[in-house]
């Protein structure tokens, strides 16, 4: 066991609660989820920023010293890696993503240029046991997950929105909702159900007025899977529905087809049946039509409303409503018109406390 100081503790690790001054032990569970230390041992010019604990991004350079947790990543846009089957200091691994996420990169996009290499320094160790100084590595999350948990959202209504894709502008969509909820008198819960952990996202749903938010790394989950994303939406629904809110609002990120398990969590009944509207977030016409289809013949859903790139001028949201007869809708250019159209989807209009049109 030795201390250490380091320079940036990333967001992945926040509800670890840990400080600049670290012990480490050179035995690494080479596990998802688990705590380690390593150096920065490249400087880049692009997507070269760090999430901090505190949602501040820092830029991260050659020599300093993070603090990140292992795990995969599975990503359309920008690098996909695994876990090693073996981890001990003066290895060298990359980071997969801006959350801190630390792995053996198996492929990146031009656009991002080559990962950060890192050398692995060690594995965080917490003391949780009263008056004896016996360490053991830390992991990510406040909780671990319960794969048996029933869902059981009472009468509360659930918004999903799913994409297309990765960058479909479903953050964007998720916080002009409930931004607009917010306007209208609701007490709004959100959480994101799927993606590799950078908690950005959920960020945006508290700037926008959510009361609380919720991620899945919040209960010891680095990147999501279809084994694990039906698990941790059942989890985080019951998690807000307790507190009562007026409705929940949440992000799948990734998109209908893709790694992460968005398909396993609309696959599942009871899930399903908890969903009073589904948002679908797309980058184009074509992918609107596809993802209205995929949404009605696979999984047996509706969308209330289409948004996202495609929805940027007249011209896409003509072509999406004459094409898939679903309403098209832009988050950036109309956000209360979106909002308003999923407050009407979910019922929620007569009970509203503000006219919908007081702010305006």
């Amino acid at each position: 066991m030795k201390t250490i100081v380091v320079d940036k503790v990333a967001s992945v690790t926040q509800a670890c609660a840990l400080g600049q001054e670290l012990r480490l032990s050179a035995q690494v569970p080479a596990e998802e989820g688990v705590v380690i230390v390593a150096e920065i041992l490249t400087n880049k010019s692009t997507y070269n920023t760090l999430e901090l604990t505190s949602g501040r991004m820092a830029k991260v350079g050659k020599g300093d010293i993070v603090v990140g947790a292992l795990g995969p990543r599975r990503a359309l846009f920008g690098y996909s890696g695994h876990v090693p089957s073996s981890v001990k200091p003066g290895d060298v691994l990359q980071m997969l993503n801006i959350g801190g996420v630390l792995g053996v990169c198996d492929s990146a996009t031009i656009d991002k240029g080559k990962p950060f290499d890192c050398r692995v320094l060690g594995v965080v160790l917490q003391f949780p046991y009263l008056g004896e100084r016996i360490g053991v590595p830390a992991r990510v999350g406040h909780r671990p997950l319960d794969f048996n948990v029933v869902l059981d959202t009472g009468a509360i209504p659930v918004v999903a929105l799913a994409g297309t894709c990765m960058e479909a502008g479903k953050t964007a969509a998720a916080a002009a909702i409930v931004g607009r909820m917010r306007h209208r008198g609701l007490t709004v819960d959100a959480f994101k159900a799927t993606g590799v952990s950078l908690r950005r996202d959920i960020l945006a749903f508290e700037d926008a007025g959510a009361r609380r938010s919720m991620i899945f790394t919040d209960l010891g989950v680095v990147t999501t899977t279809a084994r694990t994303g039906p698990a941790l939406t059942r989890t985080m629904l019951n998690d807000m529905a307790a507190g009562q809110p007026d409705v929940i609002v949440f992000e799948l990120g990734d998109g209908l087809l893709g790694a992460y398990g968005v398909d396993a969590i609309l696959e599942a009944a009871d899930i399903r049946r908890a969903l009073t509207a589904v948002v679908l977030s797309a980058n184009d016409p074509v992918a609107a039509w596809g993802g209205v289809k995929l949404l009605r013949e696979r999984f047996g859903i509706e969308p209330c409303v289409v948004t996202g790139p495609a929805t940027d001028n007249r011209v896409g949201i003509e072509i999406i409503e004459q094409q898939t007869r679903v309403p098209a809708c832009n988050a950036l250019s109309d956000p209360s018109a979106l909002g308003d159209r999923v407050i009407e989807a979910v019922g929620l209009a007569e009970s509203t406390r503000v006219a919908a049109g007081a702010l305006d």
